[in-house]
């Protein structure tokens, strides 16, 4: 009797554990007007981010409810993490641009990504973290044949075919009504469209007149991007410090993400973790050590309507040589300067920091395509660099490099800022 209701357990356990690890049914559905996602028979509505090496829970924590990838590396682990963590993962599908050499005029080289698409559709698609796929990622950045989106729509069909459950996309690089025509005109199989912007997000209020012609997810929006901000006199970025960013995030959730979301599906902000594109931190939400900015904070109230209870630290003001970014700072090589960040903490938290020089970044690469970490300067600093001001010499050789300032509260928050500056003159 007691081997038989082992059995019967072990059953009821085999059958309970099969459930909670089946597909979870998503689907866009029409309401009132504009669109929505029902997962599991209830409305969902994405309030995600773009994530890299972090912690899925600190996502989860700061009341988010969804991730997405760029790819399917790791993708069982992102899963499962997210699973814990009550996330839903929208999973990249490895899916080629036409920048980077990808030819849709080649059958063999299509059929065999069509060929990996299938695998990872088969690998992952009874996954219950799994919300929906994206298949590629800003295929229309600088590409030249239209086939690229008959290619898309045949994927997409393909998934459909192996995964009833979850719908499908793809990502445009901007808010531009002739790719999202030409998108739904040769995708048609697709659930929705994805957009990605950044600056450009302030066309939105324009651009639903079209968007809303269908449903619709922003999949990617952050701070200005690099080509949009003011530059130097000669050509570098002025890159807004973590506090200005933080005005931004909220700004663009309240005014140009938040008001359109009947038609819309959500969104993710990009991006949760740390990249090196032009700079570390440029649209790094946490430091390279795990520190979250202020973006983090203003997204929680976003997603929340709450504040967390202790804040990362608000950023006034930096100057070189008495100077801010946006006077061009020129130093002469070898000479000593000081530098001055003014920081407040609302918690009354203790402050440290850190200075550093880097060289200027020379990519010229697109898309926020991988470019590799700018080493720092050693020797450039004069005396204890934990203080709010520090003595800099200016570098020996002449060119292009930056200042940066971190500043750490001590609870697992930062905030930072930069200076590029041009040295001239001889070695002294």
């Amino acid at each position: 009797m007691n081997l038989v209701r082992s059995l019967i357990a072990l059953l009821a356990g085999l059958i309970a554990t099969a459930s909670a690890h089946g597909a979870v049914p998503v689907e866009v559905v029409p309401v009132d007007g504009g669109f929505t996602l029902v997962r599991d028979g209830q409305p969902y509505l994405v309030k995600g981010a773009g994530v890299g090496g972090v912690d899925l829970g600190t996502v989860a924590a700061r009341g988010g409810n969804s991730v997405r990838t760029w790819g399917v590396e790791d993708a069982q682990e992102t899963l499962d993490e997210a699973h814990r963590h009550g996330l839903t993962v929208s999973l990249g599908l490895p899916v080629a641009a036409e920048r980077f050499g990808f030819d849709y005029d080649d059958p063999e080289s299509v059929s065999t990504q069509r060929q990996n698409v299938e695998d990872a559709v088969n690998r992952y698609k009874d996954h219950p973290a799994l919300l929906a796929w994206i298949i590629g990622n800003e295929l229309d950045m600088g590409f030249t044949n239209p086939r690229v989106y008959d290619e898309v729509n045949e994927l997409s069909r393909l998934i459909h075919e192996l995964d009833p459950n979850h719908p499908t996309t793809t990502t445009i690089s901007a808010l531009n009504e002739d790719m999202v025509e030409l998108v739904r005109e040769r995708a048609p199989d697709l659930d929705f469209i994805s957009v990605q912007a950044y600056g450009a997000l302030a066309l939105m209020p324009r651009a639903i007149k079209y968007l809303r012609e269908g449903p619709f997810m922003i999949t990617e929006w952050g701070p200005l991007g690099h080509w949009e901000v003011g530059k130097t006199r000669w050509g570098a970025p002025i890159e807004q410090d973590s506090t200005e960013k933080a005005r931004h995030y909220l700004d663009s959730y309240r005014t140009l993400i938040e008001p359109f979301l009947g038609p819309g599906l959500g969104s993710y902000a990009f991006l949760w973790g740390q990249k090196q594109e032009r700079t570390h931190t440029w649209f790094s939400l946490f430091t390279e050590t795990g520190e979250s900015t202020s973006a983090v904070d203003v997204l929680q109230f976003a997603w929340t309507g709450r504040a967390p209870a202790n804040q990362a630290p608000t950023l006034e003001s930096l100057r070189l040589a008495r100077r801010p970014a946006t006077d061009s700072v020129r130093l002469a090589a070898g000479r000593e300067y000081k530098a001055k960040v003014v920081v407040a903490d609302a918690d009354g938290d203790p402050l440290t920091y850190r200075w550093r020089v880097k060289p200027e970044s020379t990519e010229t690469v697109v898309g926020g395509d991988l470019e590799a970490a700018i080493r720092d300067l050693e020797g450039v600093f004069a005396g204890d660099t934990d203080a709010a001001e520090i003595t800099m010499a200016a570098p020996g050789t002449p060119g292009e490099y930056r200042l940066f300032v971190m500043v750490f509260d001590g609870n697992g928050h930062a905030a930072h800022a930069n200076i590029p500056f041009l040295v001239h003159g001889k070695r002294r």
